[in-house]
């Protein structure tokens, strides 16, 4: 059994037992409650006052402790409600469906160097098998780095393969997204009003704590000695019925403006200091790792007192427990002292935290994507070299899981390899292989291949040119576009080297570095005299400048350029056997593709 079936099993039998606990409390608190109202009339009216007195301590005390019983249970119910989510979601990414994770359909950009070609966004997509994120901010660090706007970070390498073995870690990270996604820049914007919001000068004072404080102990020893002589019960009541309007009265502004500053977003800021806690308490010896827990060193202490007061402002829309609590320990007052001391030691510390956990967020999606695809992936080995290098043993696409049919491909440095085949003979899924394994490789992830040996270097794809009718773009005015796009790309970066957060390029240490370029069927939207032509004519040019290039074509004349310059431009194919039916090998050989299938294939729908 898999740990995602046995923990599975095991959380629905826990959830079993607890809810049927769970029922007994709701009962038993009604009843202490109805209890406790009925001592308080028979007390006002004179009624056996010293047994009701004695019953209403005993039911304040039993309420408490069955609130406190149930508010444990309520929490582990619901913690394993979301581990027993995390499990079966994997279960069902293990099986083929994506349906529940999130595709990043809007990070995806029609201009960007390879991100549609590669389908890295949208549905079905290389972000949807990867994200797992549980705050946005940790989304949007993963969209990032796919996009490789950051440059390469192979170093992640390491943390992540030791997050990937962590499968209890990265489930109890994870189950903190299941119920909804953390809006990071809602938690930055609420921790902003945090800051700004103006409390009155005696919440912050030390000595007004302190005077609060006693002013308690001596209320509670009045009452328990009122309660034990059986003297002044009434006024007593009238006391604690008074101490809740001073408390409401004094605090109730100050309480508003708090839950302005963070209304609606007290789950979402209660998720944000369990995340602390998680990534402060990772002992994984690792640099990345250890550079994340160094940003929230400290966290804990004072995300506990936050913790704290968050469930004591989210426990004020309980209006007996409010009551109660506000007449004996003055709580109102406790919560906006608590806050004032938090918010002039810790507030400005929030963004140094939350960029931590995003990249740890970010992390953990990543490893478990390694751990799931353990059994089919291997890490890359990333060179340093100022030249293209892509060596692959086993490459296949990472959709295609078990089924696929793996191939051995070497990219020397500005070589151009062109690719012929019939329809549906794995051209197209070919080059996609190579540009989905360097994404995976420049991220530190394990790559689908036996062995990948690459550099790192810039990528451009034009393999999805589509019209656009709406603002009168012709698909081969499209193309050209796209084209163009390459060919200022590569114009930029060998005057100036950059890295563009638009074209997703990286820079290193400032250095020029090279392009691989993979193409599929350049100008397509033409006549096939026009495309041969155009076509050479473009790929003579970029052979000229540091560029490396994969391209593939149906166009078997333009593989006469490896006879013209053999040192440069070389023949493969996807071959096909032609006999009663097609069979197809998906596997890549030297030469020119003899056979194809549009005829044949033609000949037999026509029957």
């Amino acid at each position: 059994m898999t740990y995602y079936d046995q923990t599975a099993a095991d959380c629905s039998r826990q959830l079993s037992i607890l809810s049927s606990r769970n029922k007994l409390f709701i009962i038993s608190e009604i009843l202490t409650f109805v209890m406790f109202i009925a001592a308080i009339v028979a007390i006002a009216n004179g009624i056996m006052q010293q047994v009701m007195g004695l019953s209403a301590v005993i039911m304040i005390a039993v309420y408490l402790w069955i609130r406190r019983v149930d508010s444990k249970t309520d929490k582990e119910i619901m913690r394993l409600e979301d581990i027993l989510s995390v499990c079966r979601r994997e279960n069902d990414y293990l099986n083929g469906c994506l349906d529940s994770f999130d595709n990043g359909a809007r990070y995806a950009e029609a201009s960007h160097p390879f991100t549609v070609d590669l389908d890295i966004f949208g549905k079905g997509s290389l972000y949807q098998r990867i994200c797992r994120a549980v705050t946005s901010g940790g989304a949007d660090d993963l969209a990032a780095a796919l996009r490789l706007t950051s440059g390469c970070h192979d170093e992640r390498k390491e943390a992540i393969r030791r997050l990937a073995k962590d499968v209890e870690l990265q489930t109890r990270f994870k189950r903190y997204g299941q119920r909804s996604v953390a809006d990071t820049n809602a938690v930055r914007r609420a921790f902003g009003k945090v800051g700004a919001t103006v409390l009155p000068w005696w919440a912050g004072s030390k000595a007004v704590r302190l005077i609060s404080w006693a002013y308690t102990i001596v209320f509670l020893v009045a009452l328990a000695a009122s309660i034990v002589t059986q003297e002044h019960l009434l006024a007593m009541v009238w006391w604690a019925i008074i101490n809740f309007f001073v408390i409401y009265s004094l605090c109730n502004k100050s309480m508003k403006a708090i839950t302005g500053a963070v209304g609606g977003l007290t789950k979402q800021l209660g998720v944000y200091v369990r995340l602390v806690r998680i990534v402060e308490t990772c002992d994984i010896d690792e640099p990345v790792l250890c550079a994340i827990r160094k940003q929230v060193d400290g966290a804990g202490a004072s995300l506990q007192e936050l913790d704290d007061i968050l469930q004591k402002l989210d426990s004020r829309s309980n209006i007996l427990g409010l009551l109660i609590f506000d007449m004996l320990f003055m709580w109102d007052f406790r919560i906006l002292t608590a806050f004032a001391k938090w918010q002039g030691n810790y507030a400005n510390s929030f963004d140094r935290w939350i960029d931590a956990v995003s990249e740890f967020d970010m992390l953990i999606s990543m490893a478990t994507f390694s751990y799931n695809e353990r059994a089919l992936t291997t890490e890359a080995e990333v060179v340093d070299t100022p030249t293209v290098v892509y060596e692959a043993r086993g490459l296949f696409h990472p959709f295609l899981g078990k089924k696929a049919v793996r191939n051995d491909f070497t990219i020397s440095d500005r070589n151009f390899y062109i690719i012929t085949g019939a329809n549906m003979a794995g051209k197209s899924t070919f080059l996609r292989s190579l540009g989905v394994n360097y994404v995976l490789a420049m991220n530190g992830m394990p790559v689908f291949a036996d062995k990948l040996r690459i550099s790192r270097f810039r990528l451009f794809t034009s393999m999805r040119t589509t019209d656009d009718l709406t603002h009168g773009i012709s698909y081969f005015n499209a193309e050209l576009r796209r084209l163009r796009q390459i060919l200022d790309s590569i114009a930029s970066v060998n005057t100036t080297s950059r890295t563009s957060s638009e074209t997703g390029l990286i820079n290193t240490n400032g250095k020029d570095m090279p392009y691989l370029i993979i193409l599929d069927e350049i100008l397509k939207g033409t006549n096939s005299e026009d495309k041969l032509s155009g076509s050479r004519m473009f790929l003579e040019y970029v052979a000229k400048r540091n560029v490396t290039g994969v391209i593939a074509t149906h166009d078997l004349k333009l593989s006469a350029m490896a006879d013209e310059y053999p040192d440069r431009f070389h023949n493969y194919c996807f071959e096909i056997a032609l006999g009663t039916d097609v069979t197809y090998t998906y596997k890549i050989t030297p030469g020119v593709a003899r056979n194809q299938n549009a005829t044949f294939l033609l000949k037999k729908l026509l029957k």
